[in-house]
Order: structure tokens, then sequence, then C-alpha cells
């Protein structure tokens, strides 16, 4: 995924914080100046805009957390604010959402039972 960012610095420290994703310096930089962050299971890309020049679309996205509890204690101990959403009975999973510092709804989901 590549989303707009007005900010790189803030937006490499808000998701080094919140989900432990470290920046990736390729060989060959990205075309205009696009910060690669990782979590190993998992890249997302950001681009650098100027503030409110670019609107996604976008709705959200979702990352999958190990563990619901724990999640959510990293999230208090950072002093992130987030929302849990009502328990979703179809599948037994748990799902709360942020935003982030450009304004992007980041939804956190755990399901109890996948095994991947």
């Amino acid at each position: 995924m590549n989303f707009p960012t007005s900010d790189l610095e803030v937006t490499e420290e808000w998701y080094g914080r919140v989900f432990e994703m470290t920046r990736v310096h390729p060989v060959k930089p990205p075309p205009k100046g696009t910060m690669l962050l990782t979590r190993g299971n998992f890249d997302l890309h950001f681009r650098p805009v100027e503030k409110g020049q670019e609107q996604t679309g976008l709705i959200h996205f979702a990352i999958e957390v190990d563990d619901w509890d724990e999640f959510l204690v990293h999230l208090d101990k950072v002093g992130e604010e987030y929302i849990v959403e009502p328990y979703r009975g179809h599948d037994l999973s748990q799902t709360g959402s942020l935003v982030d510092p450009d304004g992007h709804r980041v939804e956190f989901t755990w399901h109890p039972d996948r095994t991947w």
C-alpha cells in the first residue's frame, strides 16, 4: 500500500511507535521520495505530498495484531487514542481503530482462530 503523507518524519515515528515498524533504506531509492516502512511480515509505503494536496478516497485499512490485550496495553503505554469496536460475533474477532498523523483510519484486528 502506498499512502500520501505530509510529514515523513512524523509518519515514521508514529508507525514505529504504534506498530513497531522500521524504515527500509533500499539500494535504489524509490521514486518521488517514497518512504518504505516494514514490520517484517508486511510493508507500507508513504509518498510525500503538500498538506491537504491529495485525497485518497481511502476509508481505512487493517493491520492484524498478534495479541489483542497486549496491543491495547501497548497503545495505552504509548498514549495513543483509539476506539474499540463492538464485539463482532460472526467470527469471534475483535477490532478497533485509530487515526494516523495524516488522518488515515487504521483498523487493528485480532482473530483468535487464525493459525497463519
